[in-house]
């Protein structure tokens, strides 16, 4: 029985545990201690930081595991990476997963292979911030360089939430510096893809719900995403500039775009599948189960990624505009083959958070239909008919 290794135990990683357990492998769930649904479904549990590569490295080599992947975070990637070096098995190498995890050394690569980005600044304490929001052009990005889940970014527009922006980023990150980058006014849109054997596989553009706090956060995503012939060049374009740019090879690619001006530039290149329904917006769209293919790719177990449908879909978090402890979740949805999919990863007597960043979902909904017109209707339907009642603290 061959035995995979898999970084995370959340909700995000919980599919992926659950395929793997379904195609008869042997599970080994690496996460920090917490109330994390996939470590129900292990064969074994190591209570272990993900971003400890070297504890990973040494866990790896005690299992013997043939194969290791992740889907939905950012900070397992290194380890990722580690791991597939020092074991030869398959996977992003460490070279590549350092690149595409740090977004400062990121944006250095892109501007090396000519990804086009935006202007950007490394900065290290307050002085440095204030200076950087003179010479570049506001409003801006304050972004820290090692966060995920849409953590440690705040968009600036005037001096005055300078030291407020400061602050936040701080906070979030484990480094002594993040950047600042000019933020490009235009549309947000995102891309997932796979990298296998160094060809790009596939490329599915989606567009994006956005949820805006401190910055823009993802709430939901959309297929197909229609574009000019233009754009769709120019997205093919600077997506393998980046695939060069990081190194990125057998590895799933999360990619958040923004056109401006009928041009493509390139916001951040993650070596992993993407968060919020995304996998299943992959499987939905193009007829095969990506699960599946993430976790063959990470066996060398001849993923298939062979091109069944294009299926309209789109997906959502359901979120909270409060605090609260869960007085009641209802689902009003008649059951219907378009709904895909309505879960809820609380109970009642949880107590969640206001929306804020990815993390503070509540649960996600998936649907399908014959047109993207139909299949947005069916979402705004579907949300409708979900109600959560909360007793306030």
């Amino acid at each position: 029985m061959k035995k995979l290794m898999i970084l995370g135990a959340g909700i995000s990683q919980l599919p992926l545990i659950k395929t793997a357990k379904r195609m008869g492998l042997y599970v080994i769930v690496i996460s920090r201690q917490g109330n994390y649904p996939g470590f129900a479904l292990a064969d074994k549990v190591y209570y272990e930081d993900t971003t400890n590569a070297d504890s990973i490295v040494e866990i790896a080599k005690l299992e013997q595991i043939d194969g290791i992947c992740t889907t939905g975070t950012d900070v397992a990637v290194k380890a990722i990476g580690k791991v597939a070096d020092t074991l030869g098995i398959s996977g992003i190498s460490y070279e590549s997963a350092k690149l595409s995890s740090n977004k400062w050394e990121m944006k250095q690569a892109f501007m090396e292979y000519g990804v086009r980005t935006a202007k950007f600044l490394k900065v290290n304490n307050k002085e440095e911030a204030h200076n950087a929001f003179k010479s570049l052009s506001p409003p801006l990005i304050f972004k820290a360089a090692d966060s995920g889940a849409s953590k440690g970014i705040v968009k600036v527009t005037d001096a005055a939430q300078i030291d407020y922006a400061f602050t936040q980023v701080k906070k979030e990150t484990k480094l002594d510096f993040f950047i600042i980058e000019e933020f490009v006014e235009g549309t947000e849109f995102g891309a997932q893809a796979f990298v296998y054997n160094n060809q790009i596989q596939f490329i599915m553009p989606h567009g994006d719900l956005m949820f805006y706090g401190d910055a823009g956060v993802p709430v939901g995503h959309y297929v197909p995403y229609h574009s000019s012939d233009k754009i769709e060049e120019d997205i093919r374009l600077q997506l393998e500039q980046s695939v060069r740019a990081l190194r990125l090879n057998n590895c799933a690619i999360n990619a958040d775009f923004i056109i401006k001006d009928n041009r493509v530039y390139v916001l951040e290149i993650g070596g992993r599948a993407g968060a919020t329904c995304l996998p299943e917006l992959v499987s939905t769209f193009f007829g095969f189960d990506y699960y599946e293919q993430i976790v063959r790719a990470a066996l060398h177990m001849n993923p298939d990624f062979r091109i069944h449908s294009a299926q309209p879909c789109a997906c959502a978090l359901i979120i909270s505009d409060q605090d609260g402890e869960i007085v009641s979740l209802e689902n009003g949805n008649v059951p219907h083959e378009d709904i895909i999919q309505v879960s809820f990863d609380y109970e009642i007597g949880d107590h969640i958070r206001k929306f804020r960043v990815g993390t503070d979902r509540i649960g996600q909904i998936v649907v399908k239909g014959r047109s993207l017109e139909g299949t947005m209707k069916r979402l705004e339907e579907v949300e409708g008919n979900i109600t959560i009642t909360l007793r306030q603290p």
